[in-house]
């Protein structure tokens, strides 16, 4: 009866990746159980930007509420916690103790009686309600790639056992989400052992959809391209249809000198190997650092060639920025951040026309869409499309004939 009174009045606010909200969402569950009232804020460390965002609307929070404990937690909470524990009625919780509910229970003993109100007074969450479900599969890295500080933040890889994932998915099937994202830190890595043998990302893919007839939409998050079970990932979604035909690459650059300055460990003939291998039949994006140290004209160049000749769909390209403890931090040949915002531009644009080129060979063909809000809908591809004519729920699945493009949309009907 305590979780049903209560389950409106933990908020949660999330910054930075997918993982972030899924776990805000297990936070949320966890204490509605037990505490009357409070807002987590989960917070993100990947660049100087986002540490900054993350205070400013706790700050925010705690000015507007004054009389609910904020617990603050993520990868900003736990790499620079001096940041937030000057905001009034701030309690921190490091990444290694986020989903661990004596870590809350312990602080909210002490919290004061008067930030023990039984309602906020103001809070907008900006967490979005999707018609597709994640599930988590592993957490922590255990890489050491010169820019990142994602794996002190996060820890060492943990992959997750498969029925407790499996319970996940059949969980979100009873809630009517029949379109599932697998994320994680680094899924890539995804390495268990069943029946004696190696159980891998494309095993785990194989079992899921054998023991969940119901699923009907399996996706992936980012991926890391160096991986060998990358191959068999690529064959799996061309043999078995409701493996989503679209993978994210965190490439980070397309040349090799930069790649390996970086800590990353695929070359660019990988990268162009993986997509050879799929033959037009998956399309990719990317993740792409503009600016790293030592990143000429001449090495942006080989980036661009990579895209020109793979041709991903979308490209989430953004500027070098520092992070302290970092390698790169220290690395000398900094580029001015002016030029590196140019070239996040240049290889914005290009991959812009790209999508433009994919949408128009798409035209005329029926695709299978998952339903989000107010008719707008997601094909495999992970591309928009809006349906015209009557208004269908958000989580429907059905088939629709791509009949126009408009803006970065495709327009369809449904058959």
């Amino acid at each position: 009866m305590q979780e049903e009174n209560n389950i409106n009045n933990i908020k949660t606010l999330s910054f930075g990746c997918r993982l972030n909200a899924l776990e805000s969402e297990k936070i949320q569950k966890m204490l509605n159980i037990h505490i009357n009232s409070a807002i987590v804020v989960n917070t993100c460390a990947v660049t100087a930007e986002a540490e900054r965002q993350s205070g400013q609307a706790i700050r925010k929070i705690a000015r507007e509420n004054p009389n609910i404990p904020v617990f603050v937690t993520g990868c900003a909470a736990t790499r620079n916690p001096e940041l937030f524990t000057q905001i009034p009625n701030t309690i921190i919780i490091s990444n290694f103790d986020k989903l661990n509910i004596n870590a809350y229970l312990s602080a909210w003993e002490n919290v004061p009686c008067n930030m023990k109100s039984q309602k906020t007074n103001k809070f907008k969450s900006t967490d979005a309600k999707l018609s597709k479900q994640f599930v988590q599969i592993q957490n922590g890295c255990n890489h050491s790639c010169t820019y990142c500080i994602t794996r002190k933040l996060r820890g060492k890889a943990v992959s997750f056992d498969y029925n407790a994932i499996l319970d996940d998915v059949k969980n979100a099937i009873k809630n009517d989400f029949y379109e599932i994202v697998l994320t994680g830190v680094d899924i890539a890595s995804y390495a268990m052992q069943k029946d004696g043998k190696p159980f891998l990302l494309s095993d785990l893919c194989k079992q899921l959809l054998c023991d969940v007839p119901e699923l009907k939409r399996l996706r992936l998050s980012s991926l890391d391209p160096a991986v060998p079970d990358v191959k068999n990932i690529i064959h799996l979604i061309q043999n078995e249809e409701r493996m989503m035909p679209h993978m994210h690459f965190s490439m980070q650059s397309g040349s090799d000198t930069i790649l390996k300055k970086m800590g990353r460990r695929h070359t660019a003939q990988q990268v162009r190997d993986l997509v050879m291998m799929a033959n037009d039949k998956i399309t990719f994006s990317w993740d792409i650092i503009c600016g790293f140290p030592g990143e000429t004209d001449k090495l942006f160049e080989e980036t661009l060639c990579l895209v020109n000749e793979t041709k991903p769909i979308k490209i989430h390209a953004f500027p070098f920025s520092p992070r302290p403890d970092t390698v790169a931090a220290e690395m000398p040949e900094q580029i001015d951040r002016f030029v590196s915002k140019k070239r996040v531009k240049i290889i914005t644009d290009i991959s812009k026309k790209n999508r433009v080129d994919f949408m128009y060979s798409q035209l005329n063909k029926t695709v299978q869409v998952l339903v989000e809000e107010n008719n707008v809908a997601r094909c495999p591809h992970d591309i928009a499309l809006r349906i015209q004519g009557c208004n269908l729920p958000p989580r429907t699945i059905c088939n629709v004939k791509i009949i126009d493009i408009k803006d970065d949309y495709f327009i369809g009907n449904v058959i």
